[in-house]
């Protein structure tokens, strides 16, 4: 079955929604789901006092948001099949803790994006806010598997403690992206702000874009300059899903820098020469 649910009128109070998801909704008809349990602050109430629900037999396993759901929280959590489609924007916590699945949002996302994610497929068409794919607070891990692929930017320590997973942002990323990186990759086609890799132990930050070079921490050492041949065959694979890669990035030679020398200093930064 399929789900769309209509956004009433504009919020001032954020929702939380994380009881409206695919295992809850599939078996339920729409009244059911129209009285499914949300919290507006701390307050019970239900799905039906915010969202028009209707539901169709078109598609199976789809849930579609519609309206601007900035005020909306934790739409996609612990999603593990299935597909989430936002027409508008999201609120916090999206996609937290998915392991599987994809989620499509056709405007921007706030803060949090994707904490815990272990698998599945998010794909943004706007902006995002801090702490995309990052670990909860005092958390050991964040991100531990999936893909993340952000058309617009990107802000504050994207990755943070990311295990493993792939985050792509087509625009400017904000400062300590990859902060305490344990491994996996993280690419930026425009500006990437100071201390990218600020404690990492392995993985892959990369500068795809041909704006400034970040400011490392001196805790980097240069290495060489070379052209790697994998991230080559990966920017084509990016081109084929139909996320926009400058034809000029495709063959182009990286300045390769190495650290974090203070943690294990198996990291890599990678700068578009």
């Amino acid at each position: 079955m399929a789900f769309t649910f209509t956004l009433k009128h504009a919020l001032t109070i954020p929702v939380e929604v994380d009881s409206i998801n695919h295992a809850a909704v599939q078996q339920l008809s729409a009244d059911e789901v129209r009285a499914l349990p949300v919290l507006q602050g701390n307050q019970r109430a239900k799905l039906a006092d915010f969202f028009d629900v209707k539901q169709s037999a078109s598609e199976a396993d789809l849930m579609v948001w519609v309206g601007d759901c900035s005020r909306v929280k934790a739409i996609g959590a612990e999603l593990s099949s299935g597909v989430i489609r936002i027409e508008g924007n999201a609120g916090m916590h999206l996609g937290r803790e998915m392991s599987g699945g994809q989620i499509q949002v056709q405007g921007d996302v706030a803060d949090n994006l994707a904490t815990a994610m272990r698998g599945g497929e998010i794909q943004i068409a706007g902006n995002a806010g801090d702490l995309v794919g990052a670990a909860w607070p005092g958390s050991k891990r964040g991100m531990n598997g999936g893909t993340i692929l952000i058309r617009g930017n990107a802000g504050r320590e994207a990755g943070h403690r990311m295990r493993r997973g792939v985050i792509v942002v087509g625009g400017d990323l904000g400062d300590a992206a990859g902060f305490d990186m344990i491994a996996g990759s993280i690419f930026s086609f425009g500006k990437i702000g100071a201390c990218p890799g600020a404690g990492m132990r392995r993985g892959t930050i990369a500068a795809l874009g041909t704006v400034a070079e970040p400011e490392l921490l001196p805790t980097f050492k240069y290495s060489c300059q070379y052209r790697p041949a994998w991230l080559s065959f990966f920017l084509h694979e990016l081109k084929s899903v139909g996320f926009p890669v400058p034809e000029d990035c495709l063959n182009a030679e990286y300045r390769r820098y190495c650290g974090d020398f203070l943690t294990l200093g198996k990291g890599e930064v990678l700068v578009r020469q």
